[in-house]
């Protein structure tokens, strides 16, 4: 199977860098509804049939004009929502955003039974994603979209992707409307084909600052 993994579209609170991960969350800027209404064009050559969205606003946004588009049902898990940021919900300071980074790379390098303070651990975080992914699978789909997050789509890819380790994803962003292509199966593994980090549609004029979920991750003292 083809696994099309696709960040949302901007949102206010990506502009604020913070963690804003509870249910349902903020809808789409404005350039997070030109961004979705790109991805038509941009992912046309694919054959998408399955297309899957979490449970927060901001994913159905972004995945309502591909619905449009490939006249499919957008099918709503909450497997595949952001990593629950727990005690640190809606901290935008550094230190908050590198420990949530943290804990969800030692996840993919298999400290799985570490917590998110006031969190899930890996254990939770890589079962739920990894039920859609197999629900995809199983539903016969050759090529499947979801529409997801910046964390979770960098912890699981790093866990799960025999071709990335968790150096690679800590160190290349995601930004909104990023995307990251795989192959292969639950039962075989994965592989990925690609990690396109940059929008798939239109990009801030103004680059604010890196909301945590999306941007790259280095660690204290290392003045990178």
């Amino acid at each position: 199977m083809r696994l099309l993994l696709i960040r949302h579209g901007q949102t206010p609170s990506n502009l604020k860098h913070l963690l804003d991960t509870a249910e349902p969350g903020p809808g789409l800027t404005a350039l997070g509804q030109e961004q979705a209404a790109a991805l038509p064009d941009a992912l046309a050559s694919e054959k998408i049939d399955a297309l899957y969205a979490s449970t927060l606003v901001r994913t159905q946004l972004t995945a309502a004009p591909l619905a449009a588009a490939t006249g499919l049902e957008v099918r709503i898990r909450a497997g595949i929502r952001e990593l629950s940021a727990g005690d640190l919900e809606m901290r935008g300071d550094d230190d908050a955003g590198r420990l949530y980074m943290h804990t969800a790379f030692a996840w993919s390098a298999g400290d799985v039974r570490l917590r998110m303070p006031g969190g899930e651990d890996g254990v939770e975080a890589l079962a739920r994603f990894d039920a859609v992914v197999a629900e995809a699978h199983e539903s016969g789909a050759q090529t499947a979209a979801l529409v997801s997050h910046g964390a979770v789509i960098r912890m699981w890819v790093a866990a799960r992707a025999d071709n990335v380790d968790v150096d690679h994803a800590r160190r290349h962003p995601l930004a909104n409307t990023g995307i990251v292509i795989l192959s292969g199966s639950p039962d075989r593994g994965w592989r990925a084909l690609l990690w396109e980090g940059e929008s798939l549609g239109p990009v801030p004029l103004t680059p604010g600052p890196n909301d945590p979920t999306g941007a790259a991750v280095t660690e204290p003292g290392r003045g990178e």
